[in-house]
């Protein structure tokens, strides 16, 4: 008899091995298909408005799943809902390899935001279920450093396997494939699964758990704003190309290697206030990013900025196993991804129009302030 408790007293070791593997395995396919799709598409002559339009097919697949992850719960079970959207997530990638349409390419970019949602969701929902909580922050830290290490090594890849003739598209969906198959014989040992949840379960989450999501929300968008905001930024301020480029993998690299750290912090402190030590950081480093003029300290302030975001994440997750179970674990997964998407979306369209109207240092200045007033918020709350 499986259980979907959160307040298991030993760990689910199959389950949260399943998680992990699943979560990264899609992150390393994630982060070397999202370039290679708009380099393909540029290839082939596609306009910058169409590679826009199939980027945005991806996020419509992220809202429809989110919208559509309660009914899914009720029929299927949660262990092998991540199975099939891994399989689902091969047979897309699968599908870009094959095939040259535009029209045909943008079905698969939906499928592919659909199951890729349903494996984050799902994921993050069982691996609270199959972690006891003192053992909760260092497995959030290690699936934390599993999706930042995925995501950073995906794009080192297309170098190797170029960006025409499909091959990227087809080895990384023989990859999924694999995991999908460890994935379902590592289920056959696990002890627990979540329950079922609902729409209505995601919208009642919003309002029992308002800083939790602010959390996700402010990753989303610091994160969003280092990606895709700040390289622009050092190239404005006089830096090189290449520079700019560095950024990003200095970026990554070290935000991967201090998720498990954060997670002992968690363990061994009070939660909320590494969380509020991290948004604390993660303000102080975008406000002294413009006087930085060492290409080194900005490195240094750089990677301490993205540790310091990604962290907020962690947090955030590590919290809602330590106060949430059973169906409101899935709607909190579900609610972390739309307060991503839009903090995300904010992150990137603001940053880039602050930049535009105040100049170069507009925008890491106004990001830090967003954080440090997110900062005040979390304080005031936690005083209360």
């Amino acid at each position: 008899m499986q259980s979907s408790s959160t307040t298991v007293l030993s760990p689910d070791w199959p389950a949260i091995a399943a998680v992990i593997l699943g979560v990264t395995a899609f992150s390393v396919a994630q982060g070397l298909t999202y370039p290679l799709i708009s380099l393909t598409l540029e290839a082939r002559g596609t306009s910058s408005t169409l590679i826009g339009v199939n980027a945005l097919a991806f996020a419509a697949g992220l809202a429809a799943s989110t919208l559509l992850v309660g009914s899914l719960t009720a029929r299927w079970r949660a262990d092998r809902l991540i199975i099939a959207s891994l399989v689902g997530c091969s047979l897309c990638l699968a599908t870009f390899a094959a095939s040259t349409s535009f029209a045909v390419w943008l079905a698969a970019r939906f499928l592919l935001g659909f199951f890729a949602s349903l494996i984050f969701m799902l994921g993050e929902a069982w691996l609270n279920a199959a972690c006891p909580d003192r053992l909760r922050g260092r497995v959030s830290g290690i699936y934390g450093a599993g999706m930042c290490a995925g995501f950073a090594a995906g794009p080192l890849a297309i170098p190797l396997l170029g960006s025409e003739g499909g091959l990227g598209f087809a080895l990384t969906a023989v990859y999924l494939a694999i995991v999908a198959f460890a994935t379902g014989m590592l289920t056959v040992s696990t002890r627990t699964v979540p329950e079922p949840s609902s729409t209505g379960d995601v919208f009642r989450f919003f309002r029992a758990a308002p800083l939790l999501v602010g959390m996700v929300f402010a990753f989303g968008f610091a994160d969003i704003a280092a990606i895709s905001a700040m390289p622009v930024y050092f190239v404005k301020t006089g830096h090189s190309e290449a520079f700019a480029a560095v950024s990003v993998t200095v970026l990554a690299l070290p935000t991967a290697i201090a998720q498990p750290f954060i997670g002992v912090a968690l363990d061994r402190l009070p939660r909320e206030r590494v969380a509020l030590g991290a948004a604390g950081v993660a303000a102080a480093s975008y406000l002294a990013l413009p006087s930085m003029e060492s290409q080194a300290a900005i490195l240094c302030v750089f990677a301490l900025m993205g540790a310091a975001a990604f962290s907020l994440y962690t947090c955030a997750l590590t919290i809602l196993g330590e106060r949430y179970s059973g169906a409101m674990l899935v709607a909190g997964s579900a609610a972390f991804a739309l307060a991503y998407a839009a903090g995300s979306g904010a992150g990137s369209g603001l940053t880039g129009a602050i930049m535009e109207a105040g100049g170069p240092k507009a925008g890491p200045l106004s990001v830090g302030l967003g954080l440090v007033a997110f900062t005040a918020v979390m304080l005031l709350s936690r005083r209360r």
